[in-house]
């Protein structure tokens, strides 16, 4: 479930569609959670699907922690890299705000953490660009993406969040935000078992 606060609008004929914030959206505020309308699609279901669905799904799904091939049902789906993102993927299925979104400004997150099934030539021309995104970027970058989720997890509490009745594992975060337990790390989103290469788009948009 995508932050209401956002919508779909035409970014440029290179990167194509992406989500964009209509108001302001605070650091810390939950820009995305995994619900139940999600589909999830086993790898071997996948694997086994015609090369047009591999290439729909290769573009528009991602690979969570278990494997699985996520496909979302909403705008999410149209959520482009950055490698300088505002957005980063926690260790608790859903995605956070690491800086304020300002209305008109994208929401953006690193395909980095997604389980990448192959190189991709990154079009973000952000300061930060690395070029090319690699799959084993997700460990390379995982200390830095947790350092940034940390400063901002504090303010779950602090700023509004339309998406917490969506958040399926609240009483993890809360035992977080008040110090109980460590902050759950975006390396559980890793999975570490390749799974077979899907065809598809190998460049990555803004």
């Amino acid at each position: 479930m995508l932050h209401p606060h956002t919508e779909l609008r035409f970014i440029n004929p290179q990167i194509g569609y992406g989500v964009v914030a209509t108001r302001p959206i605070p650091r810390g505020a939950i820009t995305w959670a995994r619900d139940d309308l999600d589909q999830v699609f086993p790898a071997a279901q996948v694997m086994g699907m015609t090369p047009l669905y591999r290439d729909l799904m290769a573009k528009y799904a991602f690979v969570d922690g278990k494997g699985d091939f996520v496909l979302c049902w909403d705008l999410a789906r149209y959520m482009n890299h950055s490698c300088d993102p505002c957005c980063i993927s926690t260790g608790y299925e859903f995605e956070l705000a690491v800086r304020d979104i300002q209305p008109g400004e994208e929401l953006t997150d690193d395909y980095g953490s997604l389980n990448l099934e192959y190189d991709l030539t990154c079009l973000c021309d952000s300061a930060k660009c690395r070029k090319v995104l690699r799959q084993g970027d997700f460990l390379r970058y995982a200390d830095g993406w947790d350092h940034l989720i940390a400063a901002s997890f504090r303010l779950i509490s602090a700023v509004p969040q339309p998406l917490w009745p969506f958040v399926k594992n609240k009483d993890a975060v809360q035992a977080a935000l008040v110090g109980r337990t460590p902050i759950a790390s975006c390396r559980e989103n890793h999975f570490g078992v390749p799974v077979p290469t899907a065809l598809g788009s190998t460049s990555a948009s803004s």
